[in-house]
């Protein structure tokens, strides 16, 4: 998965899938760019983890271990021009975490990473130029980078399903690879 760009900008359900999968920081740290969190969808997402069941807790601590460490940025509006964009894209989007994420990301020429379908066809409209990338793809380079046994594959993807509740649609471009890392 070659990076086009210094920074890949974390949409809320990304972060949910790898705190999910119990191997947060190291996903991160297989990353060939900065990872960035909008302020929005710290705020909104450290809240949310923190709801949850003890073992998501886990999770938050993990979330917040991550821009401890650096290995997470948190970024906010640099500028009126980002905030009058996200304003934009949260009446288009009506999610206010996509459209943080989208607005950093068009204005400061970032990769994104997001599995929402509809922020995807947004930003592929909106910015066709910037790189999007999913939990899948990010997931799938972490485990190429560090050559990951196939039962430890399968417990990340499995904490993701499981935990995070997500399983990829039927038209992504890593199904069969999710359903091979499955077996």
């Amino acid at each position: 998965m070659p990076v086009k760009c210094s920074h890949i900008i974390l949409d809320a359900c990304c972060v949910l899938n790898f705190s999910a999968s119990g191997s947060f920081s190291e996903i991160l740290r297989s990353l060939p760019a900065q990872v960035i969190v909008t302020q929005v969808v710290r705020d909104r997402e450290i809240v949310s983890l923190q709801r949850l069941s003890e073992e998501t807790c886990e999770a938050a601590n993990q979330f917040e271990a991550a821009i401890d460490l650096g290995l997470l940025l948190v970024e906010d509006f640099a500028n009126d021009r980002e905030a009058e964009t996200f304003v934009n894209y949260a009446a288009v989007l009506g999610d206010d975490g996509e459209s943080a994420t989208c607005a950093i990301a068009v204005h400061r020429q970032w990769a994104m990473a997001t599995d929402d379908r509809k922020a995807i066809s947004f930003f592929q409209r909106e910015a066709p130029h910037l790189q999007i990338l999913s939990s899948l793809d990010i997931i799938k380079h972490w485990s190429e980078l560090t050559n990951a046994a196939p039962g430890e594959l399968r417990r990340v993807l499995s904490n993701i399903r499981s935990r995070g509740r997500y399983v990829p649609h039927r038209s992504h471009p890593l199904l069969a690879w999710w359903q091979a890392a499955m077996e």
